[in-house]
């Protein structure tokens, strides 16, 4: 049930259009934009009420999306496992095309939702995936958790990794508490085809 209705484009604030710029980093590497893409409107039409925090916040997130150390397998499994644990279907359906796009197969995004004990998993992607689980459980990577990581990240990597989860888990409290629905552009994309 939505609480706010998200704004549409045409009534955002010139604010808010200033705010949408911040998405795009400075020094991006990663472009997330595909051709014929949902746009998650209602999620940017919640944040257009306060366009400030939007810019505030938009500007962490071009960094986590466009900038991060990670990679995009990492990136991709670290949101979709904040999402898979908050139990956000609005972030798991946004994510769902990007993670394929980072190269996540069908089988592996399933996965996530069973977490990293997971057959499917290397070393690695065990450990991004135990990395969120003790953030959410306890606040904190743990030791063994933190060997595992630094096997393959640095430190750069990981504060990458602690703030996207850290970030996703905030959204998912807006999307939450808002009631932001997902758009119809979302939906007609992963609705499955008409039979013949």
């Amino acid at each position: 049930m939505t609480r706010t209705e998200p704004l549409p484009f045409k009534n955002f604030p010139p604010r808010m259009r200033d705010a949408l710029a911040a998405l795009t980093p400075p020094e991006p590497h990663y472009d997330l934009v595909a051709r014929d893409r949902p746009r998650g409107a209602n999620v940017l039409g919640a944040m257009a009420h306060h366009p400030a925090l939007a810019k505030a916040f938009f500007t962490l997130q071009g960094h986590l999306l466009r900038a991060t150390t990670l990679t995009e397998r990492h990136r991709e499994l670290v949101i979709m496992r904040v999402a898979a644990l908050r139990h956000s279907p609005y972030e798991w359906a946004q994510h769902l095309l990007v993670a394929a796009d980072a190269g996540l197969t069908e089988r592996e995004i399933s996965w996530i939702v069973w977490g990293p004990e997971a057959p499917c998993w290397s070393a690695i992607d065990a450990a991004v995936l135990r990395a969120v689980d003790d953030l959410e459980r306890d606040g904190s990577i743990g030791d063994g958790t933190w060997a595992a990581l630094t096997t393959d990240l640095d430190v750069r990597q990981i504060l990458d990794l602690v703030f996207t989860a850290g970030s996703y888990g905030m959204l998912a409290w807006m999307i939450a508490s808002l009631g932001v629905e997902l758009d119809d552009d979302l939906i007609d994309t992963l609705a499955p085809p008409e039979p013949a």
